[in-house]
């Protein structure tokens, strides 16, 4: 018995285990042969899908309401220069007055998710850029500080307003092959409005005292009422009708804004199944349970969260935390003082160099609209950390070299001003844009309103602390100090995107949880499967 076995393990069963491979090998190639003879063209790789006309137009209408934030961060780095010789100022009033409106805005980022759930996510830009309006009006007719701070403050709620909704809109209307592409605008504009703000400090800078610091806040109204004039014409988000039950419009929407009818079919079946609606329901107005407006979803949060939800939730806010904590808010809005403090002595030296800091960030954040869905995320984030790290250590080393030197070097001005350059340009190539871009795609539709307030509460906060204490730290610890601690917070955000962000190109909205939770399981999975391989 035990010969006979032996006989079958070590001779014939290798034997019919080759003779079934000759077999099957002279199968396929018998096949090959009867099917259709490919041509060259069939080897080409395959084109991508052109860009959508109508969603590019609704992401731009969309993502305008993003330059309100800029421009009233990059008007206010030169604006205080004059405010504070105006209204005879501290640096502790004038860091509260540039910071403050960071905290402010997260009353606007807390409201607007549920609003957006309520009006829907177009009326909410418009709500945004209203409120902004009064807000700049009020900023440029301050008699005092204190009128001004209250100005601040309602110009803060339609920032926060328009930054939790401006990436969430964009993420919604858009088709997977371009949403990379289309959710950066945002962080574009956001730079457009810093180069403007940047342009109006100094266009502004030889009218009298009292005068010109006013028109610059006052200047930033016009781009509100283009913005809320402009967003009428755009189509409600397709997740929102169809979290209303409005099939027929969504579907109208999904039409225009897919690369093609069968996406947009896609599109319309998993958006009706994470809000709960059966595929063959396609009836033009249905009714949605109340899971699918919100309701619970903070204790879907923090109560009970599944292994996803607690990944994406941790990768949101942290992506956040780091874009913030690293500094860029520090450079953009005190670039004068830092140049100040490089050895560029006058007024219009700190100013012209301040736009060109402007003109690289909004450079760069062009350069990164175009890589992110070539590239991907995960690899545009890395190395836009990295070089964030390497620029302000250097920074860092060179202001800290004219700090200690009787006579300020030439080389070391020239050195602060370009990794000054460098940093806001890497920074821009992927952390400014991806930040947006990966918080507002990563969360599932019934939590994407009050995930994405969440990421803006933690974004603003971070800036806002930033802000408010940059000058207090810098002349604690030195100037250079403060950069040698934002680039070691850096280097620790890179090492927490690299151990906890998946990627994400190419993946549709609905898709993308089962990215999040299982990373051991999913390696536990391929080893399993490398030892079956293996075995056979």
């Amino acid at each position: 018995m035990g010969y006979a076995r032996h006989t079958y393990i070590y001779v014939i069963w290798p034997l019919k285990y080759r003779y079934q491979s000759l077999f099957l090998s002279f199968f396929n190639y018998i096949q090959d042969m009867a099917a259709p003879q490919k041509s060259l063209q069939d080897f080409d790789p395959q084109k991508r899908p052109k860009a959508n006309k109508f969603a590019f137009a609704c992401a731009i209408l969309a993502s305008m309401t993003s330059i309100l934030l800029g421009y009233d961060v990059g008007v206010m780095s030169g604006a205080v220069i004059y405010i504070k010789r105006d209204l005879k100022l501290t640096d502790v009033q004038i860091e509260i007055l540039v910071g403050i409106i960071n905290l402010y805005s997260l009353i606007g980022s807390c409201l607007a998710g549920r609003t957006s759930d309520w009006i829907g996510r177009r009326y909410t830009i418009v709500l945004a850029g209203s409120i902004f309006f009064i807000g700049a009006i009020l900023m440029g007719f301050s008699p005092n500080y204190s009128f001004l701070m209250f100005a601040r403050f309602i110009a803060g709620v339609g920032i926060g307003y328009a930054l939790m909704i401006a990436p969430v809109y964009t993420a919604e209307v858009s088709p997977a092959s371009s949403r990379g592409f289309l959710t950066s605008f945002p962080e574009v504009f956001i730079n457009v409005g810093i180069l403007l703000g940047y342009i109006s400090n100094y266009g502004f800078s030889k009218l009298q005292l009292h005068l010109g610091w006013r028109l610059m806040l006052g200047v930033g109204a016009i781009p509100s009422v283009i913005l809320a004039v402009g967003v009428l014409a755009m189509p409600e988000s397709p997740r929102w009708l169809v979290m209303r039950g409005r099939l027929g419009d969504a579907t109208e929407v999904l039409n225009k804004t897919s690369d093609s009818p069968e996406e947009a079919q896609r599109r319309l079946a998993d958006i009706k199944a994470a809000a709960g609606i059966p595929d063959n329901c396609n009836d033009d107005i249905v009714q949605v349970s109340n899971r699918s407006h919100g309701d619970g979803v903070w204790k879907e949060f923090f109560v009970y969260p599944t292994p996803a939800v607690r990944h994406i939730l941790i990768a949101a806010l942290g992506i956040h935390f780091f874009q913030q904590s690293s500094g860029i808010d520090a450079v953009v809005l005190y670039s004068p003082e830092i140049f100040k403090k490089a050895g560029l002595e006058s007024d219009t030296e700190q100013l012209l160099a301040t736009v060109a800091v402007g003109f690289s960030k909004t450079v760069f954040i062009l350069v990164a609209t175009f890589l992110l869905d070539r590239v991907g995320r995960r690899p545009l984030l890395l190395s836009s950390v990295g070089g964030m790290v390497v620029s302000l250590l250097t920074l860092a080393l060179s202001l800290t070299i004219i700090d200690h030197s009787r006579a300020v070097p030439k080389w070391a001005i020239g050195l602060s001003v370009a990794t000054v350059l460098s940093y806001v340009a890497t920074f821009s190539i992927g952390a400014g844009p991806i930040t947006w871009v990966y918080s507002s795609e990563i969360f599932p539709l019934r939590l994407r309103a009050q995930g994405a307030s969440m990421g803006v509460v933690v974004n603003r906060v971070t800036s806002g602390v930033i802000s408010m204490t940059f000058l207090s730290l810098s002349n604690k610890i030195t100037i250079g100090g403060a950069f040698f601690l934002f680039g070691g917070i850096a280097a620790c955000g890179w090492i927490f995107f690299y151990t906890m962000l998946p990627e994400t190109q190419g993946k549709t909205l609905e898709e993308m949880e089962g990215s999040f939770g299982h990373f051991r399981s999913r390696k536990g999975k391929e080893s399993e499967n490398g030892e079956i391989q293996l075995a056979n």
